[in-house]
C-alpha cells in the first residue's frame, strides 16, 4: 500500500471518533513523523511508512478478532494509536555496505534510536494520547499492556491481572502479534 492510501485510511477512520480533542490529536500526527517512520529498525515494518501501516494492520486484526464485542471508536483508537510512543523516535543515519556480489563498498541509509522522551513503551502512548483525548479505562489498559510477554518479567503479574480484567487488552496483544509476525514484513 501506497504512504498517501495508508495515510488516507487512516485519517478517514480517526475522524470517525466523536471525542473532544480528536482533531487536535489528529493535527498532532499530521506535524509529526507518523505516517513515514517505521515501526522498528531491524524487525517489522523496519521501512518507510512502516508505524502507520503496522497501526492499520492491528487496527484491522483487532477488528477481526473481536467480532463486533467493542465499538468501532475503541478499535479505532486502540489499533491505531497503540504505538503512537514511536513518533519522532526514529533517524535516519548512514552506514558502509559491501556488495557481496562486486566487493564495492557503499552508503547505505538506516534507522536508528533516539528516544527524545523515555517513558516506556505502552505508558508513553497512554500518555501521549491522554494529552488529547479521554481514554476510557480498558482502552488505557489494552494500550498499556499490548506487549504482553514483551514486556519485563517484573510486570508479568500486572499484565496478567490487566488481561484477566479487560478482555480486550488480550485481544490487543493478540492482534499486535499476527500483524507483527505473519502480516508485515523484514527489509534485510
Amino acid at each position: 500500500m501506497s504512504l498517501d492510501t495508508v495515510r488516507a485510511e487512516i485519517l478517514s477512520l480517526l475522524k470517525k471518533v466523536n471525542r473532544d480533542g480528536m482533531d487536535r490529536l489528529i493535527d498532532f500526527l499530521d506535524k509529526t513523523d507518523f505516517y513515514v517512520a517505521p515501526a522498528s529498525t531491524k524487525f517489522h515494518n523496519n521501512f518507510e511508512g512502516g508505524l502507520a501501516e503496522h497501526s492499520l494492520n492491528v487496527y484491522k486484526e483487532l477488528k477481526n478478532l473481536t467480532n463486533g464485542e467493542w465499538s468501532e471508536e475503541t478499535l479505532i483508537i486502540v489499533g491505531l494509536l497503540h504505538d503512537i510512543c514511536k513518533v519522532n523516535n526514529y533517524k535516519v543515519e548512514m552506514r558502509n555496505k559491501k556488495n557481496p556480489d562486486t566487493g564495492v563498498w557503499f552508503q547505505e541509509p538506516y534507522f536508528t534510536t533516539e528516544d527524545m522522551m523515555p517513558l516506556g513503551h505502552g505508558e508513553k502512548s497512554v500518555m501521549l494520547i491522554s494529552e488529547f483525548i479521554k481514554l476510557t479505562k480498558e482502552e488505557l489498559y489494552s494500550i498499556r499492556w499490548h506487549m504482553g510477554g514483551f514486556e519485563p518479567k517484573e510486570n508479568y503479574s500486572y499484565v496478567s491481572s490487566a488481561y484477566y480484567k479487560y478482555p480486550l487488552a488480550v485481544y490487543t496483544h493478540m492482534a499486535d502479534i499476527k500483524a507483527t509476525y505473519i502480516d508485515e514484513t523484514v527489509k534485510k
